[in-house]
């Protein structure tokens, strides 16, 4: 009974705000006409601030919902997505007192031998947790260091059980009624909502995040990280050290105190490359209100950035990294093949489809940008319109893929807020070429082998009998393989050139194994990059088999 209530009354808002339309096709429709309240919003509004609206009415879950939906602008129109981008959280506050209750259940102990000092009137309020003003104290009982403390909201759990359930009910019925639901694709949605939410109770999970964040960053003059206190947090509290800065999108007070705006813009754009392809692991909900200017009157010639609330965390798999990165490289040489090839090349598109007229769609979305001078191109922008026009083409993004496109678009909004004169391609370009030289140079790939070589050497004695019976199903005819593609006819065609192929593989192991033998034993002789000259002959050669194996494309 109450989940229907609940979904009549979400109904009724829906149709407050004139988003009714959203219920054509669905059995809610004829209910329409019951649930109509005496005032409804003109039609002038734009749609995505009647959304917007419409969530904050709903509470505090749907709004964080809207908040997670605005990362999916693979499925929302743009203007939705900006509307929803600017949903904030709006919550009242829950009783100190019981903040107080839940972090002594939690840490087992008294908030008295916790902390010399804890303020029950919060800091901040949204719809997950609230943040308290609290000190350590020491272990003599002295005051230590200032902290806030992070509560998670009492019977949250329910609340958000509760929404879900009636959620996934919507989206069973928006499956099997909405005549786009294949695009829309409800269940995934949903599904994708869930996994935020559950990992955004758990503060230990963000905690964690902001630890690896710091250890990246420590004593770093570009971006700060809050200490995680340990011995103050645990899965539904976390205690960060108290950190003071200016919002970056405060434009007067970071006039006010004299602080570089053009390097600090430059700077965020520098950290957010670094962040994605030397760390891997970027801060994935950098809006202004996450992202803060250190005050320090010391810096202000050299700004940095401090960075609060790591629940939504990204991280990329090296393959995507790789070709992620080359296809920012491929934009900024206009050279609109080669993004058609790495779409391919990636698994992100079939394999069947046409590079000409993959590459015609890629320039009709880049020209255009290439008019304007490049201080007013946005990267980002770019990105999302190439993945949007790639939907066409059957284009399938992870959803890491596209929480990078929000994220690009949010730090070039902070980014051209402080300086609207700031060129991002230049600062981009040769951050993102020095961050790849490093990556796959030599040395870099020696160290990867090296790595690797315990591995290889305890697989090498398998590897004579796994050669011998491939061989042996190829020659009797019984090899099998598991297809699971429309790339059939392609196989089809290249079948012919797989038995030299797999010649040149096989040498190739053998040779990429001798190597490897070679650089555990470290034998005398002439060295290069540390590495034996036996060693690099043997590499050479594997890699020069393996280029000979690599199918060519016709």
């Amino acid at each position: 009974m109450a989940a229907s209530l609940r979904a009549l009354r979400i109904v009724r808002v829906l149709y407050k705000h004139r988003l009714d339309a959203l219920l054509e096709g669905t059995p809610f429709a004829r209910l329409r006409w019951l649930l109509r309240p005496l005032g409804l919003q003109t039609a002038d509004v734009p749609r995505g601030e009647r959304l917007r609206a419409a969530l904050e009415e709903l509470g505090p879950i749907f709004v964080k919902f809207g908040q997670i939906l605005s990362t999916r602008r693979d499925l929302l129109p743009p203007d939705v997505a900006d509307a929803l981008a600017l949903l904030r959280d709006r919550v009242l506050p829950f009783d100190g007192r019981e903040a107080r209750q839940i972090i002594e259940s939690q840490l087992g102990r008294s908030i008295d031998t916790l902390y010399t000092e804890f303020d029950e009137t919060p800091l901040a309020s949204a719809s997950i947790a609230q943040v308290h003003a609290a000190r350590l104290r020491q272990a003599d009982g002295s005051p230590g260091r200032a902290v806030v403390v992070k509560v998670v909201r009492p019977g949250i759990d329910v609340q958000i059980d509760a929404d879900l359930r009636l959620l996934k009910a919507l989206a069973e019925v928006a499956a099997r009624t909405h005549p786009r639901a294949d695009k829309i694709r409800p269940h995934e949605v949903v599904a994708e909502i869930e996994a935020t939410l559950r990992g955004e109770l758990d503060l230990q999970r963000e905690g964690a995040n902001a630890s690896l964040l710091r250890r990246f960053w420590l004593d770093s003059d570009d971006l700060y990280v809050p200490e995680v206190f340990w011995s103050h947090s645990h899965e539904r509290v976390l205690t960060l050290e108290r950190v003071s800065g200016i919002p970056s999108d405060d434009i007067e007070a970071l006039r006010a105190a004299g602080i570089s705006r053009s390097r600090l813009a430059a700077k965020g754009v520098r950290v957010f490359y670094q962040q994605v392809f030397r760390d891997n692991f970027f801060h994935a909900d950098a809006h202004a209100g996450n992202i803060w200017v250190d005050d320090d009157p010391a810096r202000r010639d050299n700004p940095r950035f401090i960075a609060l609330d790591f629940g939504i965390m990204g991280q990329l798999s090296d393959a995507d990294q790789y070709y992620l990165a080359e296809n920012f490289m491929a934009i900024f040489r206009r050279d609109y093949r080669r993004i058609a090839e790495l779409h391919i090349e990636a698994g992100w598109m079939p394999a069947h489809l046409r590079l000409d007229e993959l590459e015609a769609a890629t320039r009709a979305v880049c020209e255009p940008y290439f008019t304007r001078p490049l201080a007013e191109i946005s990267l980002g922008e770019v990105l999302v319109k190439l993945f949007r026009t790639a939907q066409q083409y059957q284009l399938t993004l992870q959803p890491q893929l596209i929480l990078l496109q929000k994220t690009l678009l949010n730090i070039e909004g902070v980014a051209r807020h402080l300086d609207p004169k700031l060129d991002i391609w230049a600062v981009a370009q040769p951050v993102l070429e020095g961050i790849l030289r490093e990556r796959y140079s030599p040395q870099r790939l020696a160290e990867e082998f090296r790595k690797r070589l315990p591995e290889l050497i305890t697989r090498a004695p398998d590897v004579p009998r796994l050669i011998h019976g491939f061989l042996a199903q190829q020659v009797e005819g019984k090899h099998r393989v598991h297809i699971d593609s429309r790339d059939i006819a392609e196989l089809v065609r290249i079948s012919a050139v797989n038995q030299r192929a797999a010649v040149y593989a096989i040498l190739g192991a053998g040779l990429m194994i001798t190597a490897a033998v070679l650089a555990g034993l470290d034998a005398g002789g002439p060295q290069w990059f540390g590495i034996g000259t036996a060693t690099w002959i043997a590499g050479a050669g594997a890699l020069a088999c393996f280029v000979a194996a690599w199918p060519r494309r016709r």
